[in-house]
């Protein structure tokens, strides 16, 4: 019998040859949750700065879309490298709920913090920091005592 070949499986990034579980220390998980936040941050403001300020679309729209992308990029990286979890349908709907949070906390206290600040060249990303820290700390607090406790 010839077994049927099989599709291969998509790769996630970033690759480690280390095996799953969620026994990483907390030393380790803040450092590399802060790296992956780095990365991500900067795919989030990245792309919200140029929908805002090049593209023009309405600032909530923008910030919504780029939230999106950071926000998929660090769940990718961190549920592999950060807390080194195996895929799971309950954590995924668990970390969709989180992020429908933290998206309401960070587009919300970016339009805050945008409309009140005055309307200087640092008002932006300014904005954009005050939020993205706001949302981190809530997500990493979730996330390591909540989500990728989930089997």
């Amino acid at each position: 019998m010839q077994a049927e070949p099989h599709l291969p499986l998509p790769a996630e990034l970033p690759l480690v040859d280390e095996p799953g579980g969620t026994d990483v220390d907390l030393k380790t998980q803040i450092i590399r949750f802060t790296v992956t936040g780095g990365l991500s941050a900067i795919v989030d403001f990245g792309l919200y700065a140029l929908l805002f300020t090049v593209v023009g679309l309405p600032r909530e729209l923008a910030k919504s879309a780029s939230f999106v992308a950071g926000t998929t990029t660090a769940y990718l990286i961190n549920r592999r490298w950060t807390f080194k979890a195996e895929p799971s349908r309950v954590r995924f709907l668990a970390v969709i709920a989180l992020y429908a949070c933290t998206f309401a906390v960070q587009v919300g206290l970016n339009g805050v913090m945008y409309s009140t600040l005055p309307d200087e060249w640092w008002r932006l990303p300014l904005a954009f920091l005050v939020a993205q820290g706001t949302a981190t700390v809530i997500n990493f607090v979730v996330q390591r005592l909540v989500i990728f406790k989930i089997h």
